[in-house]
């Protein structure tokens, strides 16, 4: 069963963003607490949203997502921050029922599309994306800054 996740789903939603982060081999770099989580997704205006899914051990898979906006079509879309099933329960279709919730919600609100990311060793999840019609977007390349350099460049802001 896909729903919307409730705030009784922030624990496993958390455990799952850190079951996402190992597989990445990156949990290093994972601090979400369940208290961040909650006040994103439940609390007074919120700015992220998530779907879980759901099997006979409880929360199995998630997609948590937010509101971008294409200037071109002058629409929102959907960006899908993490997709993630635990591994006993992939091969049950929970991975393409997360994003067919999302299709649906994107077809439902008038939104132009769902986006995403994935690492490029990772393909499994290249292919398994491949089969649902999504494509690469190779012509562009993701920036970020984080860290001293997003801190750096804050600070030359008035300069």
């Amino acid at each position: 069963m896909i729903r919307r996740a409730t705030p009784a789903d922030v624990p496993a939603l958390v455990e799952l963003v850190y079951d996402l982060a190992d597989y990445e081999k990156a949990r290093h770099e994972c601090t979400l607490t369940a208290e961040q989580l909650d006040l994103a997704l439940f609390g007074p205006s919120p700015k992220l949203f998530a779907h879980v899914a759901e099997n006979d051990q409880g929360v199995a898979g998630c997609a948590i997502w937010f509101l971008n906006y294409s200037t071109w079509d002058g629409v929102h879309g959907i960006y899908l921050e993490d997709l993630y099933v635990r591994p006993e329960a992939r091969g049950l279709h929970l991975g393409r029922d997360l994003l067919a919730a999302l299709a649906r919600e994107a077809v439902e609100q008038g939104y132009s599309r769902v986006s995403w990311a994935v690492l490029n060793w990772n393909t499994p999840s290249i292919d398994f994306y491949k089969g649902l019609g999504a494509e690469a977007q190779d012509e562009w390349t993701g920036y970020r800054l984080t860290g001293s350099a997003l801190a750096r460049l804050a600070g030359r802001a008035d300069d």
